[in-house]
């Protein structure tokens, strides 16, 4: 009875998806509560997963030319202030440093809710000629904004991400790296993650504050809520201007430089739980896992069932495969429940009888599906089976994804499918705000992107119907 009381203690996803999603993350022991208040422990297993997203990610990062810095955590009230539209998108989440030992300070410092102002302000001593030109920097580091209401990874006052901060000479190579650093985010969502990607273009509304325009990948989570995975930001030359960062060109005239920022965070592992999850715990996509293979002794006081079973294990390393064998003393239908809440890719079963017909279990964590496998070809079938599960975990994300995307012509359509088919809803926009504000207070609807693969579903706006020529993706988020 040990195992199916301890997947018990997971809330159903189809009873209360908040509550099934809140208690995967403390069973699988990825996130503890801190004492202060939305400030969160990341655990071994939780940080392992940012470690393999951060590794994975800064390796391609690296490919197109980013160089990672670290600027300081705390940015003066004055420099803050530069850059009006940046300033006041940001005012209500920030947290002050007041007073430095018991003096007063003679200025107030911010700690960052994000570093634009403090790559500016390097940048402007940093770039004087066009030789200097592009600078193309990351900082993984955490930052501070005090939001009201917090849930594990997905919103905390503290949480760990990765910002790039570029400058340029053109507003054309701004725009290129913009799009560069976009693409690189959705094909590691999809690669990686497992996570199908709708790739497009923020609103005026819903754009960075300060920037020119701004672009997303949004996913879809299995509740039918969206989730912003990634964005990228083009600032045209507004920063530029506000920091004074100008550069000498070929032709000897002072210009100002252009810039870009990109970001993602730790809300990726939340994304990972809501769109791959299941009501037994985690279902971790094996480029992510940060174990792999979970090897099971089955009746292991049996005199040489450990030995094959570390055997296998140091076969499955030397292939380069992350491999634990749970020799604790907990039941075999235990460790199987835990193997399978901690979202682990594959495990492999081993006992006796196993070792006398020359052969083991696997079992698949995303279908549970049982094979027979000879232990001579155990390294070949984990590669494999990884491979297929990596490949089959988004087909069936994007086939989630694809039938709860819906289209609505006008507004009545519109509000009973996001009242009645939680999902993602295409639909029309004349691009007036009005629209956008007004869907958003009848429906809890926000716009989450006008996507690069435009299509025209209508003439008219679905909201106010006008003339529309614009295609957006709509939905409730996270």
């Amino acid at each position: 009875m040990a195992d199916k009381k301890m997947v018990e203690s997971i809330t159903s996803m189809e009873e209360d998806f908040a509550q099934w999603y809140t208690d995967v993350v403390k069973k699988a022991e990825l996130m503890a509560y801190s004492s202060v208040k939305g400030f969160m422990i990341f655990k071994p297993a939780g940080y392992a997963i940012w470690e393999n997203i951060q590794k994975q990610m800064d390796k391609r990062f690296k490919e197109t030319g980013v160089e990672n810095v670290y600027m300081p955590m705390l940015i003066p009230e004055g420099l803050l202030e530069q850059e009006k539209d940046h300033v006041e998108g940001f005012a209500p989440e920030v947290a002050w440093v007041t007073k430095g030992g018991l003096e007063p300070l003679t200025e107030n410092l911010c700690v960052r809710p994000t570093s634009e102002t403090l790559f500016c302000d390097f940048y402007k001593n940093e770039v004087q000629s066009y030789r200097d030109l592009p600078k193309i920097y990351n900082q993984w580091c955490s930052v501070v904004r005090w939001e009201k209401e917090t849930r594990p990874f997905l919103r905390s006052r503290e949480f760990l991400w990765q910002e790039g901060h570029t400058v340029h000479a053109t507003g054309e190579e701004a725009q290129e790296r913009t799009e560069q650093m976009l693409e690189l985010y959705a094909t590691f969502a999809e690669e990686v993650l497992a996570i199908p990607v709708i790739k497009g273009q923020k609103t005026e509304k819903e754009k960075f504050a300060g920037a020119k325009a701004t672009y997303t990948i949004e996913s879809l989570m299995h509740d039918g809520k969206a989730l912003q995975s990634g964005t990228s930001h083009n600032f045209g030359d507004g920063f530029a201007k506000a920091f004074d960062i100008k550069y000498t060109d070929k032709d000897n005239s002072l210009k100002y430089a252009h810039q870009t920022s990109w970001g993602t965070t730790t809300r990726l592992i939340g994304a990972v739980i809501m769109v791959h999850g299941d009501n037994e715990g985690l279902v971790l996509p094996p480029r992510i896992a940060p174990v792999q293979i979970c090897i099971v002794p089955v009746q292991m006081q049996k005199e040489g069932v450990l030995d094959k079973c570390f055997a296998i294990a140091d076969e499955l390393k030397e292939r380069g495969f992350s491999v634990k064998v749970d020799d604790s003393d907990k039941s075999p239908g235990w460790k199987f429940a835990e193997a399978e809440m901690r979202g682990i890719p594959l495990r492999i079963e081993i006992g006796p009888r196993d070792i006398e017909n020359n052969e083991c279990v696997f079992v698949r964590r995303d279908t549970r599906e049982k094979t027979t496998v000879a232990l001579d070809n155990v390294a070949d079938k984990t590669s494999e089976m990884l491979e297929t599960m990596q490949k089959e975990m988004f087909e069936k994300a994007k086939a989630h994804r694809d039938a709860h995307t819906y289209t609505a012509k006008n507004y009545d359509e519109f509000r009973d499918t996001i009242e009645n088919k939680p999902g993602f809803i295409k639909a029309m926009w004349c691009e007036d705000m009005a629209c956008e504000d007004k869907i958003k207070e009848d429906t809890g609807a926000t716009s989450r992107c006008m996507p690069f693969e435009q299509e025209q579903i209508s003439d008219v706006c679905v909201c106010c119907g006008k003339p529309a020529r614009k295609l957006v993706y709509w939905g409730r988020a996270y």
